[in-house]
């Protein structure tokens, strides 16, 4: 089997996925994981940094999908809809590992040592989009709260998603950010 590359990636996902269901997160190890996966635990420390991470790959592809699409919203959009822009672009790739998100949701949901993580990853999305409106001219506070805001929107949203698969993520987003304008006025 080969021990580098995106199928490797992707066995050490499916195996720490496996094992998290199995035996929890805190009693799997990451030379159990790389076991599962038919390759040594060298090979499991050149794609993740550790067993945590695994839950979280793809975190730094989103924030630069977030952030570029949106630097590239129409410019007339105001701040929230510049952000629903951008998180209806980015839910293709969510759409796309819907497969691997909704146990990984699950098993964040069980430990709390992630939940930790998810918070500490979703700040920085927040600083990522809030930097990204700026760059859009959102004044400071407006950005911070656009983004809070919006992320938060987002996240409500891609949980409905899960709770319910007959509608995509794109239609769970638009009701949404409605609902956030119906709270709004």
């Amino acid at each position: 089997m080969p021990r580098s590359g995106a199928d490797a990636r992707r066995r050490l996902q499916q195996a720490a996925l496996e094992l998290y269901q199995e035996r929890g997160f805190d009693r799997t190890t990451s030379a159990e994981i790389a076991a599962r996966a038919g390759v040594n635990e060298r090979t499991f420390f050149r794609h993740f940094p550790d067993k945590r991470e695994v839950l979280f790959d793809g975190e730094a592809d989103l924030r630069a999908a977030l952030m570029q699409s949106v630097a590239e919203a129409p410019g007339e959009l105001p701040a929230l809809d510049a952000l629903l822009h951008a998180f209806r672009r980015a839910a293709q790739i969510l759409e796309d590992n819907r497969a691997f998100r909704e146990p990984r949701l699950r098993i964040i949901a069980a430990t709390p040592t992630l939940r930790e993580r998810e918070l500490a990853k979703a700040a920085m999305l927040t600083d990522a989009l809030a930097e990204a409106l700026r760059q859009r001219g959102v004044a400071d506070r407006l950005a911070g709260l656009a983004a809070a805001t919006g992320w938060a929107t987002f996240h409500h949203a891609a949980q409905d998603w899960i709770d319910d698969p007959s509608r995509s993520l794109e239609k769970h987003l638009l009701q949404a950010f409605d609902d956030l304008r119906g709270l709004a006025s």
